[in-house]
């Protein structure tokens, strides 16, 4: 057990038999190395029972609660329940000592090695950094070990629990509705996100001076420090208040739009933060205003996101399968490639985050017409039952979080600081952004969609991920133990508050989305960028990278659209009469989220469950 300032030590144990004292002290400490193999083996099992009996406590919960028809709390929220009732547990109601009775603290290093041989007697023992810890935490070595074990390493976050929840989210994205308001996604979602963290920034550094006249700040807080919280919780992740549109049926633009940016927020949350952290003035103090350090980190933003963001398609283009034979293997190297997407960027450099989820959109557009139907089932099923379980998981662990960490540090003015600068942060993002995004919107943006956006930014596993993953300084915990808060209220108050607030707001639900897109014209409604992009992708990387020659033929009962090799547009049957390539592409562009047909090879893009097949009002189609 190794700490910077001391070095573990084995004591030997004597032996009084007649071999040589070297070969029984040899023996006797490869016994007891086993045996404390066993037992950390069997204690690491009881922790990730713990968490296996939470998430199935959870999910028989969330069945009473469906067959109740009770919407007042989601999983999540429950999730965090369950984890707090037995973090409870196990602060106080279980102990089981940690072993420290072979410590030897009497030896003093300069630096704090990763790794540390230890020689004695001629025997060579490796130990490994832990963690560090303060002076004052050297006589409380007996805390509760049971506490340190259910402590993950934050990485486990990054590397295989958020990945599969931020695939799920490009893969699963509704991209009729998200392209027909691409342009205020991507307003909210960047433009947005950026004013959300220099406001929440600039009311911290202000409250962290209050705190530090009045005597309340405890160790160092610099204005980077705030950046970089308003950074991690300016991420929204409404996935309680999507569910219950979801199942309410709400208006299908409400949905987009909070969908859109919380799934592009997210990425670029991360990238800011990172872009943050990376700031390094010239000179001793690293913490003063340079414009050469500011316009470095936007250029190491801008190169991070852009570089994410290319490597993320890149991989979703070249998971090209076929092996549509051997439906197994398929869905292996399908879920393999989209893993590594993340693990590929974060080894290089960039954002994992940014490239599996630009890697999701990608595949869902071009990959997953390749797969063969029960490819096609599996995948989605997978990816849908990773993110459920890795998210309630993320969750539970908040809960658990909130009494096993060991290092919080929880300081009122900070806490209620934060709180007005999450909720100012919050309304310097919707309302302005709405007002102007309204002067170039046919379709406005109301008032009371307006409301619920602002009411629907929730803070959860990408805001939790972030903040965990460094807490080795006392502004890092502190900030740590006010994102907790920050989460745990948003996701129980305003994900329980969410039907409340839709009948407060008038809001339409029961609105079936796709009845609903066929009273609107596609060519008025959609981003000019996107036409743009669609016409490109339509005529020439379509029929390139989805097993076609370059003929495309969309049938709608008796009409068909077809597009030739040269990007040609043509036309058949009655309704068709007369009508023009643009009329076309309006048509196509309605109904682009159903089945097409390329040259005899059944294309089905992803639809969610809650999707009921189109029907015109005048023509039946069958796709």
């Amino acid at each position: 057990f190794y700490k910077p300032d001391c070095r573990s030590e084995i004591v030997s144990i004597p032996s009084n038999a007649s071999s040589s004292p070297q070969e029984e002290d040899s023996a006797m400490e490869n016994i007891v190395t086993e045996k404390k193999a066993e037992e950390s083996h069997r204690q690491d099992s009881a922790d990730l029972l713990i968490f296996i009996l939470l998430l199935t406590l959870t999910i028989l919960t969330i069945w009473l609660f469906k067959h109740r028809r009770f919407r007042f709390l989601h999983e999540t929220g429950l999730a965090m329940i369950y984890g707090l009732l037995v973090g409870v547990v196990l602060r106080y109601g279980i102990h089981v000592p940690r072993d420290v009775s072979n410590v030897n603290l009497n030896c003093h290093v300069n630096a704090s090695p990763a790794t540390l041989l230890v020689d004695v007697r001629g025997k060579f023992y490796e130990y490994t950094l832990k963690r560090v810890i303060s002076a004052n935490e050297v006589d409380d070595l007996q805390d509760n070990e049971m506490l340190r074990k259910v402590t993950f390493d934050p990485e486990v976050f990054f590397n295989i629990l958020l990945p599969p929840i931020i695939f799920h989210a490009g893969y699963s994205l509704k991209r009729r509705h998200f392209f027909r308001n691409m342009g205020s996604i991507l307003a909210y979602a960047f433009l947005g996100t950026v004013i959300s963290c220099f406001i929440i920034g600039l009311l911290m550094y202000g409250c962290v001076m209050l705190m530090k006249q009045v005597g309340q700040l405890g160790g160092d807080f610099f204005f980077t420090d705030c950046l970089f919280f308003g950074a991690i919780v300016s991420a929204t992740d409404p996935v309680t208040v999507l569910a219950i549109f979801n199942e309410l049926q709400v208006d299908a633009d409400l949905y987009a739009l909070l969908f859109g940016e919380s799934v592009l927020n997210d990425a670029v949350a991360v990238v800011l933060s990172s872009s943050i952290v990376a700031y390094q003035p010239e000179g001793d103090n690293s913490h003063t205003f340079e414009v050469m350090a500011m316009l470095k980190s936007f250029g190491i933003f801008l190169g991070v996101f852009s570089g994410s963001f290319a490597l993320g398609v890149a991989t979703g283009i070249v998971t090209f399968t076929k092996l549509r034979d051997f439906q197994l293997l398929e869905t292996a190297l399908f879920f393999l490639m989209s893993w590594s997407t993340f693990l590929l960027a974060e080894a290089c450099g960039f954002t994992g985050v940014v490239a599996v989820l630009f890697c999701g959109i990608t595949q869902a557009h071009y990959t997953f017409n390749n797969l063969s139907p029960e490819s096609q089932d599996r995948t989605k099923q997978l990816f849908e039952l990773l993110n459920f379980l890795a998210e309630n998981f993320i969750f539970s662990y908040m809960g658990l979080t909130l009494f096993t960490f060991q290092n919080h540090v929880f300081n009122p003015m900070f806490i209620v600081g934060a709180f007005l600068a999450v909720f100012l942060g919050r309304a310097a993002n919707i309302y302005p952004l709405s007002l102007l995004l309204n002067l170039g919107r046919r379709n406005k943006i109301r008032s009371n969609f307006q409301h619920m956006m602002m009411f629907a930014g929730l803070r959860g596993a990408m805001t939790f991920a972030l903040s965990i993953r460094d807490t080795a300084t006392y502004a890092r915990q502190m900030m740590f133990s006010t994102t907790l808060l920050v989460v745990f209220f948003t996701v129980w108050i305003c994900g329980g508050g969410t039907t409340q607030m839709l009948s407060c707001q008038h809001i339409r639900v029961g609105v079936d989305s796709d009845q609903d897109n066929s009273r609107r014209s596609t060519k008025q409604e959609s981003a000019w960028l996107f036409r743009i992009w669609y016409n490109f992708d339509h005529n020439y990387l379509k029929p390139i990278l989805t097993h076609s020659d370059g003929d495309i033929n969309l049938t709608y009962g008796d009409i068909t659209v077809s597009t030739d090799a040269t990007g040609a547009h043509t036309s058949g049957g009655p309704a068709f009469a007369g009508a023009t390539s643009s009329e076309d592409l309006d048509r196509e562009l309605t109904y682009g989220d159903h089945e097409l047909v390329m040259r005899g090879t059944r294309l089905v893009l992803p639809m969610d469950d809650s999707e009921p097949p189109f029907t015109d009002p005048h023509n039946r189609l069958r796709m």
